[in-house]
């Protein structure tokens, strides 16, 4: 299953546009009223990574399939969300199922865009989504610190220690301050993990700016960008109205006239879903045959089993053993074949952990 991000931010500052922008699978209405975009849209976005390409001119096979991400366009949220204005309840449940947030920023000035916050403050705009979202968590960890402080008097120290770290997490909720930037352990995250907390998941604004700046951005994102230092963030700029324009072209010649005009060498959108892995911390390896090149997404860190679970649960539960062979050394040689010959193809076991650009295949037994 792909892992899920969602698109979030004030009314009309170029979710629905970003959305359309990324989304291969769905498209979003993009309109200038509020709450144009009811129940939530989804899409799945291919994630460019030029390795897929190389691979297949060696191995010749008959489909190429990249790894995918999926959008969700969640509705615009507005000042008091979190006690259900604007639909909000909605929508911050919708964000609650996501693996990460995409939070579209306006920094751009337009007076034929509707806007309801005042002067364009993209600092302003970006403590209105993270205050609904703290409201909201603050409200879930309410619950259940009522809950616990009735089992403290059993005098259970690992009670004791989820209280504390109940209370600590409402204390900076309490400062207007984002869970994620508590670090908390694995053991302390233990605590609130059931919470599914908002402002626990990691953030990736974009700085939606003018075509003018979207090469070194202007004082709008400059702003931003100030405002998130500390918050263990990732950040883009782009155009989401030139991005659109630039996915709406099928012709890849007229793309690359398109994007010259802008000094651009790719859609801004790569960067963006790149800047997107990097903030989950997510690599990826590849298997490589007649029938297909793949690419697979797993978490940085696992196991050579647990990668192999991403294609089918029986290559986990059954694993043997792992045929490695280093992207570079993949292409280098030019074939499997050749890099077994060269001493290149490895064989692994259960505590490898698996590398970016690994190109893998499984030994099983079930």
């Amino acid at each position: 299953m792909p892992l899920k991000a969602g698109i979030v931010g004030l009314p009309n500052v170029g979710k629905s546009t970003l959305f359309n922008a990324i989304s291969n699978s769905a498209r979003a209405q993009a309109s200038n009223y509020r709450f144009c975009t009811i129940e939530p849209n989804v899409g799945l976005v291919d994630v460019p990574d030029n390795r897929l390409g190389i691979l297949a001119e060696f191995v010749k096979p008959q489909r190429i399939v990249p790894t995918q991400i999926e959008i969700v366009d969640i509705a615009g949220l507005v000042k008091g969300a979190s006690k259900g204005e604007g639909l909000g309840n909605k929508f911050l449940a919708n964000i609650r199922e996501v693996n990460a947030i995409v939070h579209v920023v306006r920094c751009f000035d337009d007076d034929n865009i509707l806007r309801d916050e005042g002067a364009i403050n993209p600092v302003s705009d970006k403590d209105v989504i993270d205050t609904e979202l703290q409201l909201k968590d603050l409200e879930s960890l309410d619950k259940k610190i009522s809950r616990t402080e009735k089992l403290l008097k059993t005098g259970d120290q690992k009670i004791k220690f989820e209280y504390d770290i109940l209370n600590r997490c409402r204390e900076h909720l309490e400062m207007g301050k984002n869970i994620r930037e508590l670090h908390l352990s694995k053991e302390e995250y233990a605590a609130v993990a059931d919470l599914f907390l908002l402002t626990e998941k990691p953030v990736l604004y974009v700085a939606n700016v003018d075509e003018a700046s979207i090469q070194s951005g202007n004082q709008y994102s400059d702003a931003l960008r100030a405002s998130i230092t500390g918050e263990n963030a990732e950040m883009v700029i782009m155009s989401n109205s030139i991005e659109a324009q630039i996915a709406e072209m099928e012709d890849a010649a007229d793309r690359e006239l398109f994007m010259a005009e802008y000094n651009m060498t790719e859609p801004a959108l790569n960067k963006l879903i790149h800047a997107a892995y990097a903030l989950l911390d997510l690599l990826t390896y590849f298997t490589a045959g007649e029938q297909e090149v793949r690419a697979w997404t797993i978490q940085r860190g696992w196991k050579a089993p647990q990668a192999a679970g991403v294609i089918h649960t029986d290559f986990e539960k059954g694993f043997i053993k792992a045929e490695v062979i280093s992207y570079d050394d993949f292409v280098r040689f030019g074939s499997e074949a050749a890099s077994r010959e060269n001493g290149k193809l490895r064989i692994e076991g259960r505590e490898y952990e698996v590398k970016d650009g690994d190109v893998m295949h499984f030994r099983f037994n079930v």
